[in-house]
């Protein structure tokens, strides 16, 4: 059955989408470097807002200052960056998009030269010149993961999603690659995924029923196991804690690493899950108009923007009205990214992608 782009969401703490449009969350550096929200920051996410986007997702934003993972983070780590937020959701729904943050902690991946000490891990990454956190400090970093959703919805966001994809430090417990503890957070799949549902349990506690919760997870790269991924995202729609779940896929056409020889693609993998009523979104290489009713017709309830969203501002309204619509080809001019919204500091961040950007 064709799902119809334009047509509304309900998730099961009651909150509407009002489509099937998500803004990814997006890196982008463009905040200052004590966390405050920025104009630049402001406008980039207002206006996509603006052009159509039913949910519009921060990026990714630190719930401790080391565990900040790139330069011009927002945060969400202190009650003094509050205000920034608040002037951030009130825009951004005051287009009848719903304003949701994103938590972070880059654990092994905060780079020395952005958190100036040590970064911190499960365990001791020499690689990565990181630190094992003691028992006491994964206590208080779940903490910080929960207070900082509080802050959230005192800021007027509608949700939070809580970032346990992309090898940052909750993919770190999961990975049996990397966390090599020996107590209740390490060994097996139940203790490496123990601290996403202390996390997920205490802000559900603390924020209530009616406040919007997602997760992000990610099937592959940084030691991530499909299977093991499949199982806790089942035991995280079974705990009726979450309103959504959202899968970065990389590709979601791609056949997945760990079943080479297998006739399903990512996705089809991931729709076998028993849902309930949890909704799925995902992302990974939907960048048409055609892609999108592709992904939403296989059982998807809404789809996560990144690169179109970026290069089109009202993506959503562009394929609402043409189910064609194809966005512009890259590489495109930095004077065309300024007029989507994006300052120089997020098109400099853009020329990391090879073909993004003109020179």
């Amino acid at each position: 059955m064709k799902t119809k782009l334009d047509s509304t969401i309900q998730f099961n703490c009651g909150i509407i989408m009002n489509n099937r449009f998500m803004l990814a969350p997006l890196t982008n550096q463009q905040s200052h470097e004590d966390g405050q929200l920025s104009d630049d920051e402001f406008k980039w996410l207002t206006m996509r807002a603006k052009g159509g986007f039913g949910l519009v997702m921060t990026c990714a934003s630190h719930v401790q200052e080391i565990g900040k993972g790139f330069p011009g983070q927002l945060g969400i780590f202190s009650d003094e960056l509050i205000e920034g937020h608040k002037k951030l959701t009130a825009k951004i729904k005051s287009y009848n998009s719903l304003a949701v943050a994103q938590l972070h902690h880059a654990g092994m991946r905060s780079p020395f030269d952005v958190i100036h000490q040590k970064a911190v891990c499960p365990s001791e990454s020499q690689k990565h010149n990181a630190r094992a956190l003691s028992l006491d400090d994964v206590y208080k970093l779940r903490n910080d993961f929960i207070n900082a959703a509080v802050r959230a919805q005192t800021s007027g966001y509608d949700g939070v999603e809580v970032h346990g994809a992309h090898g940052y430090i909750l993919t770190q417990f999961l990975s049996s690659e990397i966390n090599k503890r020996t107590d209740i957070y390490g060994g097996s799949l139940y203790n490496r995924s123990r601290l996403i549902f202390e996390i997920i349990e205490g802000i559900r506690e603390t924020c209530g029923q009616n406040f919007l919760m997602g997760i992000r997870l990610s099937p592959e790269r940084f030691g991530m196991k499909l299977s093991e991924i499949k199982l806790v995202s089942q035991q995280l729609i079974d705990s009726q804690l979450i309103d959504f779940l959202d899968l970065s896929l990389w590709d979601c056409f791609k056949k997945p690493q760990e079943y080479p020889d297998s006739d399903k693609n990512l996705l089809e993998h991931v729709l076998e899950l028993n849902y309930k009523n949890v909704k799925l979104t995902v992302a990974g290489n939907i960048r048409s108009g055609e892609d999108v009713q592709k992904i939403l017709n296989a059982g998807v309830d809404f789809v996560t923007i990144g690169r179109s969203g970026i290069l089109h501002h009202d993506f959503p309204k562009k394929v609402i009205e043409n189910s064609n619509f194809k966005p512009i080809q890259n590489p495109v001019s930095p004077e065309y990214l300024k007029s989507e919204g994006l300052s120089d500091t997020f098109i400099t961040y853009m020329r990391r992608r090879e073909g993004f950007v003109t020179h």
